[in-house]
Parts: C-alpha cells; structure tokens; sequence
C-alpha cells in the first residue's frame, strides 16, 4: 500500500474516532457563530449559530414580515462518519441533509442533489458580516440563487 493510501486511511480513522468520541472534528465552524440579521423593507430574516461544541454546530432562523412571524427554520451541521453535513427543518418538516462538497477558510458548501430545491446550501463570512445562498433549479429549470446578506444583529 502506498503513502498517500496509508495517509488517507489513517485520517479516515481519525476523523471516525474523533466523530464517535462526539469532540469537535477536522473542519472549523466558529466563523458562523453568531446572531445574524438581514433587513428589507418590513422583513427581518435571521440565523442564530451557536458555536461548535461536541462535533455539533446549532442553528435556528425565524423570518417575520411586517412584525408578524412568516417562517422559522432548524438547522445543524453535523458529523456522519466523519463528514460534515448541513441539516436543515423549515417549518419544523422532516430533516434535510446537505452533504459538505467543499470548505475554504470561511466558507462552506453542502449539497444534496436528489433534493429538489434547493440542491445547494452556502456561508461565507464577509467583511461585514454573513453571506448565505441556497441554489438549485427553479420552477422554469433554470439555476435559481437566493442570496442573504446577514449583519451582526443588535441585540
């Protein structure tokens, strides 16, 4: 067996080890903690990240349009066999997995493609703040990009 196949391996059972003993894993989520605010005319959506602790980074969302609550979401990423995924609950529905396809110094991107919108989920911190995007065909089939351009909440 060759190195490269030994190093592979080896970091496979790290990052098995390190998954079943719940402590946090290879990859770095800190850069999403926070409490993140977007605001357009008369709608606040915002996330709330926790930071990661245990292998498990927590996040909720809540959208309210005109001082009425229009939408919340659940969302976690979490280690399966090693692997980051972003899950996420809108509306309190059953969980969706994302799984972690690529990851830069802060920045993150999941997908699921037999999801059917949206196929893929991204953060990236910003100067400012928080950028996040979901993206996947639309109705019509073209590609269709949501973006969000979160700021620090003042809480």
């Amino acid at each position: 067996m060759n190195t490269n196949k030994l190093m592979a391996m080896g970091l496979g059972l790290a990052c098995l080890t390190a998954a079943s003993s719940g402590k946090t894993l290879v990859h770095d989520f800190t850069w999403m903690a926070g409490h993140w605010c977007q605001k357009h005319e008369g709608t606040v959506i915002e996330e709330q990240w926790l930071k990661p602790s245990g292998g498990l980074v927590v996040g909720m969302g809540r959208t309210v349009k005109n001082g009425e609550a229009t939408g919340f979401e659940f969302q976690r990423i979490e280690y399966r066999e090693g692997t980051p995924y972003y899950v996420a609950q809108p509306g309190g529905a059953p969980p969706v997995a994302f799984r972690l396809t690529a990851i830069g110094d802060g920045w993150a991107r999941f997908e699921n493609p037999s999801h059917d919108f949206p196929k893929r989920v991204e953060y990236r911190r910003t100067q400012g703040g928080l950028h996040a995007q979901i993206a996947g065909p639309g109705k019509d089939g073209k590609e269709k990009v949501i973006p969000f351009e979160y700021l620090r909440c003042a809480d």
